[in-house]
């Protein structure tokens, strides 16, 4: 049972939820510090809104949130930490200064000239699925067969990357939810994740807080409970690193699904041996 919790952090003013409550350095140190103590692997930088909506920014602005960042990474080697960008530039300043993941929500780019950067650092890529663009993905998304057309995606990005010289175990698999999808595709989404795991690439998911989680129209704050049931339905499903902005209560979430997966691990060996 090999299950990871990624922290995130969005340096954004923007961010459909934790916009502006990354500014300040040394709350960012002490956060990462308490989240490192309390088992987290993964931490997700993000330096561009991706939200819905959402404009793009320029390099130069997203490289500037991203170079006041790296002073408080050197404090921490233990950690694993991701860059949120589709700009290949963004990417390689993140990497060369002891980034490890380029998360890109483009999947490599058009053309796979993301793909080239990581291997040329020797990094890893979260290849993630999204139609549109932020700014209008979620207008008028639709799909004859959500779970086929992510898989049909996936299928080439994975082509395309290993054709840019990428080994499979450099990559990992994000179905993307709320990402240009209606409230049934994110649906559908979650209860089939056993199916993208026939590629026998790590999924990552996303769902902490995002809009389809929404019970009585209730608000981004208010979305806690339903963010950690969207958790668990996704780690029972398969899912290999869940993305979230309540590290302590997911990771609480975690270590108890995997007592309890373990203990059932056990009992069917009992159950084998009789």
């Amino acid at each position: 049972i090999d299950i990871s919790i990624m922290g995130i952090i969005n340096l954004t003013p923007d961010s459909f939820y934790d916009g502006g409550k990354w500014e300040n350095q040394n709350q960012i140190y002490e956060n990462l510090k308490n989240w490192e103590k309390a088992g987290v692997k993964y931490v997700d930088v993000g330096c561009e809104s991706s939200r819905p909506g959402s404009k793009k920014i320029t390099i130069s602005q997203e490289t500037e949130r991203l170079n006041e960042f790296l002073e408080v990474l050197k404090d921490f080697p233990n950690l694993i930490f991701s860059i949120d960008t589709s700009k290949p530039q963004v990417a390689h300043l993140a990497l060369k200064n002891g980034f490890s993941i380029v998360n890109d929500i483009y999947g490599g780019g058009i053309n796979g000239e993301m793909f080239e950067i990581v291997k040329s650092f020797n990094a890893k890529i979260v290849i993630m699925h999204m139609k549109g663009d932020p700014e209008d993905m979620q207008v008028s998304p639709s799909y004859s067969d959500v779970v086929e057309e992510i898989k049909s995606f996936f299928s080439k990005k994975i082509n395309l990357a290993i054709s840019k010289g990428l080994t499979v175990n450099r990559l990992i698999l994000d179905p993307g939810i709320g990402f240009g999808k209606r409230i049934v595709d994110n649906d559908k989404i979650l209860g089939s994740l056993d199916k993208l795991k026939s590629f026998g690439i790590p999924l990552l998911i996303g769902c902490s807080r995002k809009s389809f989680l929404s019970i009585n129209k209730d608000k981004p704050e208010e979305r806690l409970s339903t963010s950690l049931a969207a958790m668990t339905i996704s780690i029972l499903k398969g899912a290999k690193i869940i993305r979230v902005h309540d590290v302590e209560e997911s990771i609480k979430v975690k270590s108890f699904i995997e007592r309890y997966m373990a203990s059932n691990l056990s009992n069917m060996e009992i159950e084998h041996e009789c």
